[in-house]
């Protein structure tokens, strides 16, 4: 038997046909529902000719028309690539243009984009506005709408001839915090190992999705709660009031947020316009993508003290790799766990973590010079700096690209980051390398202050002297507004960082 992402919906709506599947705002689909689009979405596509191995890109707002759609791709045994919604017409189209594909699906705010990118490209173009069944399918525009192409009659399951768990179920664009995108490849087992729940099927309860659904991120948590039967509910947008109407609403038990996000909720609940007793159902909290300072982790657990707090550490070529249970919050500050039963880890002679095992991503599309660089000898090489301790518990220390060379010294900006991040004066702060004639390089805090004033570098200096080794204090603080952060996953943009700070200077 092939592990086909396609058959976990069919099985969900054959055992539990009337349990909601997946909710946004006011609407709902239940399992029922959304097996019923997904197959009438399906046979539409493969009328259209999209079939095993055709790339079918989707740049669309999170909505829960993408819902049906991703199950309809995969039961037609096409490829679905989620666009990043956030991007202008010209990005996207180079986004786009890079998966190849044989048909883009939009949403109504993007029709008008998609229909010159299509037309560029030579591909029919769907709106997916009203695929869920709860909206009417707009009338004319650009391209034409699947809910009327899908219609209404039911006529049972899909299936693709000769599709395999070896074939290409997704294509999810990443770059990380640097770089030109890379389509990462993710088979059909990749995808259904990644997310399944285990040989006995226990409640899982609702799961609130705080990413948007051209995140790899976001896939993982509904597959993880399709395979195990229950549902899940996305928000339009990662505010803390929309987060907490979609886990009281739902009486949500599992979340998943960004540090940034557990930031902006935990300071809304504890505000006068916020109410902690929101969040009262929470049973599992989990967190990761970025560092999590120990103080974050204290003020997650302080609100939110029935719940089970808990770090992952993967990415999107691995998988989870490993994750550090509630217990050992504290115990271990700073790790991100033990490896997963899944993954087999090492640490390579320059410190770089590479992992193997059954999860991996298949490379990168079209791109194999990248591939042979981060797939090697069947390893992954995943361009963080980590240690492990005697424990076996691993923490990730920087980036390779990162690291900062100055004096003949190795300073990792991630751990300057922790320091300086518990000075009372600092609200944000990244750490980068700066060019030096003297140094090769100088370690430089680019600083958000809390107040009106940043501290100076002579403090900076001093608040890190008990923690760090000389070489690793800041010669130099820069002040900005903001720090620059990928949207998703909260990451520091350290190149364009040093860009902005070189140009000033020119």
């Amino acid at each position: 038997m092939d592990l086909l992402i396609g058959e976990i919906f069919t099985n969900a709506a054959r055992a539990v046909p009337d349990r909601m599947a997946a909710a946004m705002g006011d609407e709902s689909l239940s399992f029922a529902e959304l097996e019923r689009t997904a197959n009438r979405s399906a046979r539409a596509l493969i009328r259209l000719g999209t079939g095993r191995g055709d790339r079918v890109v989707a740049w669309t707002a999170t909505s829960l028309d993408v819902v049906p759609f991703f199950a309809a791709v995969a039961k037609a045994g096409a490829v679905f690539a989620p666009a990043n919604a956030t991007l202008g017409i010209d990005e996207g189209a180079e986004m786009v243009g890079s998966a190849r594909p044989s048909v883009l699906a939009v949403d109504e705010g993007r029709a008008e984009a998609g229909g010159k990118i299509a037309s560029q490209l030579g591909i029919p173009l769907l709106q997916l506005t009203g695929l869920a069944g709860h909206r009417s399918p707009p009338a004319g525009g650009a391209g034409q709408s699947l809910a009327e192409l899908a219609g209404r009659e039911d006529a049972g399951p899909v299936g693709c001839e000769g599709l395999t768990e070896q074939d290409t179920h997704v294509l999810f664009f990443t770059s990380g915090s640097t770089g030109q995108s890379k389509g990462v490849i993710l088979s059909h087992r990749v995808n259904f190992l990644r997310t399944h729940p285990g040989a006995q099927l226990e409640p899982r309860g609702v799961m609130v999705c705080t990413y948007p659904l051209f995140h790899m991120g976001a896939w993982t948590i509904a597959l993880m709660q399709w395979q195990g039967r229950d549902g899940v509910v996305f928000i339009d947008t990662a505010d803390a009031p929309a987060i907490c109407d979609a886990v009281r609403r739902h009486r949500a038990e599992r979340i998943n947020c960004i540090p940034a996000v557990w930031r902006r909720l935990l300071d809304y609940v504890g505000s006068p316009e916020g109410d902690v007793e929101a969040l009262s159902s929470i049973r599992w909290a989990d967190t990761g993508t970025s560092a999590t300072p120990p103080p974050l982790l204290h003020a997650i657990v302080d609100a939110l003290p029935q719940a089970r707090v808990r770090i992952f550490y993967g990415a999107t070529e691995s998988g989870v790799v490993a994750s550090l249970e509630h217990a050992d919050l504290f115990r271990k500050p700073h790790s991100c766990g033990v490896p997963g039963s899944t993954a087999d880890v090492r640490i390579d002679a320059n410190g770089e973590l590479c992992v193997r095992g059954p999860l991996l991503a298949d490379g990168y599309l079209g791109n194999q010079q990248a591939t042979d660089g981060a797939f090697v000898d069947g390893w992954y090489r995943t361009g963080d700096m980590a240690e492990v301790d005697d424990d076996g518990y691993l923490t990730i220390v920087g980036r390779v690209r990162d690291v900062i060379r100055t004096g003949g010294e190795t300073v990792s900006p991630s751990e300057v980051e922790e320091v300086l991040f518990e000075h009372p004066d600092i609200a944000d702060v990244a750490v980068v390398g700066l060019p030096d004639v003297h140094w090769g390089e100088v370690v430089c805090a680019v600083i958000v202050p809390a107040g009106t004033e940043a501290p100076a570098v002579d403090e900076v200096r001093a608040h890190c002297a008990a923690r760090l080794a000389s070489f690793k204090h800041p010669r130099r603080v820069a002040v900005v507004d903001a720090i620059p952060r990928t949207a998703s996953t909260n990451q520091v943009q350290r190149r364009l960082i040093v860009e902005r700070l070189l140009s000033e200077h020119d």
